[in-house]
């Protein structure tokens, strides 16, 4: 109908507007209709997307408050009610957004290995432009820096207890962000090397390349010893170290 279709264009502009992309005087090729009788009414477009703002920054304060406890306490020692009060929101929110506690301890340890670095930066990061011994060494200095920070990341602790006493959903984490960013690194590693990326040679040197940054990242920081001593020294003297050898 005249009516739809007028609705449409008014929609279909306004999403313009909002990429930057609608010019100024195209409001007046498509006028908002009079509503007469009972016809529908356009949907509220700004309260939709203030939801859903509210709901995003609610799931993110979940995750923050259940990755702190987690890796404190563990799995088995956090209630769901317990992530609620301290995220300050009621029970109810935490099984909207993720299921149940199991759900929820799923995807707090899917964000804990997405703040080392995303699938997306690793890949950026891959195919940059840049000598690959130049791009695992940026690779390697943002492990480092997370490793030897002074700040307390919970995700470190949560990835480290996961490690240490795997529960049965490290299967998930591994498929999901594990083994593609594994994927990305080899090819790097390949590259530096010369040979194919299936090659057991290309295996053996990522081990080489990321077991030390792996035990820096999740050995608990009051472990005396070796590792207590690199967490004081200089991130660039660590870094550079790792990447001659």
């Amino acid at each position: 109908s005249l009516w739809r279709r007028q609705v449409d264009a008014v929609h279909a502009i306004e999403g313009f507007r909002l990429c930057g992309l609608a010019h100024p005087g195209w409001h007046r090729m498509a006028r908002a209709p009079q509503i007469r009788n009972n016809a529908p009414m356009i949907p509220n477009t700004a309260s939709a997307r203030a939801s859903r703002t509210d709901g995003e920054a609610t799931r993110a304060r979940i995750l923050q408050a259940a990755g702190e406890l987690f890796g404190s306490r563990g799995f088995a020692e956090t209630t769901s009610k317990a992530v609620a009060a301290h995220a300050g929101v009621d029970l109810a929110s935490i099984n909207y957004h993720f299921g149940s506690r199991s759900g929820l301890y799923q995807a707090t340890l899917i964000e804990a290995h997405r703040r080392l670095f995303t699938v997306d930066a690793l890949s950026q990061l891959v195919h940059a432009p840049l000598p690959a011994s130049e791009r695992l060494r940026i690779l390697m200095t943002q492990l480092v820096s997370q490793a030897t920070s002074a700040q307390t990341n919970w995700h470190l602790g949560l990835l480290a207890a996961e490690v240490m006493a795997p529960s049965s959903h490290l299967q998930v984490l591994f498929q999901t962000e594990s083994a593609p960013k594994l994927s990305l690194v080899r090819q790097l590693v390949a590259e530096i090397i010369g040979i194919d990326a299936d090659d057991p040679v290309v295996t053996r040197c990522m081990f080489s390349v990321g077991a030390p940054c792996i035990m820096m990242l999740i050995a608990r920081r009051e472990l005396p010893g070796p590792l207590h001593e690199l967490r004081h020294m200089q991130p660039e003297v660590l870094v550079d170290h790792l990447h001659r050898f």
